[in-house]
């Protein structure tokens, strides 16, 4: 048997932060679509072990279900992209950042948001894997 050969690309240079909403947390919607609570039901691209429950952090793109809002958006599976939570995670220069509350935005499946605002802070992780949110938000933190 030959050696594995380890591949290494951008997209695996991401920042490493902890991941703190489980599936089926139900977290605030920050954005004008039209919903204002997610239920969360699965993590995109999230490959774990058996019997783990699947986590998403800041900058993750999730699917879920809208359990409140306008009665166009309620109990639709949308996906959304995690702009802050609750707890802590490490940045590079060694600051410890979090937030008030776990907040999600709305997008399409490539992650244009479906809102035209962001209420409150978006998060640089977010924003900086997600250009078109950077765009949208009004502070980025």
């Amino acid at each position: 048997m030959g050696k594995r050969r380890v591949r290494k690309s951008a997209a695996l240079l991401l920042p490493k932060i902890t991941k703190a909403i489980p599936t089926n947390a139900k977290i605030k919607c920050s954005d004008n679509s039209g919903g204002r609570i997610l239920n969360v039901i699965a993590v995109v691209g999230y490959k774990g072990r058996l019997n783990r429950i699947p986590t998403a952090n800041v900058g993750s793109m999730i699917v879920c279900s809208v359990k409140k809002g306008t009665p166009a958006m309620r109990r639709q599976i949308v996906r959304a992209i995690i702009i802050r939570q609750k707890k802590p995670y490490r940045r590079r220069d060694g600051r410890f950042v979090s937030f008030e509350d776990n907040a999600a935005v709305i997008t399409s499946e490539l992650g244009e948001p479906k809102g035209s605002e962001i209420r409150g802070p978006v998060a640089k992780e977010a924003a900086e894997r997600w250009p078109r949110l950077a765009s949208v938000a009004s502070t980025v933190i």
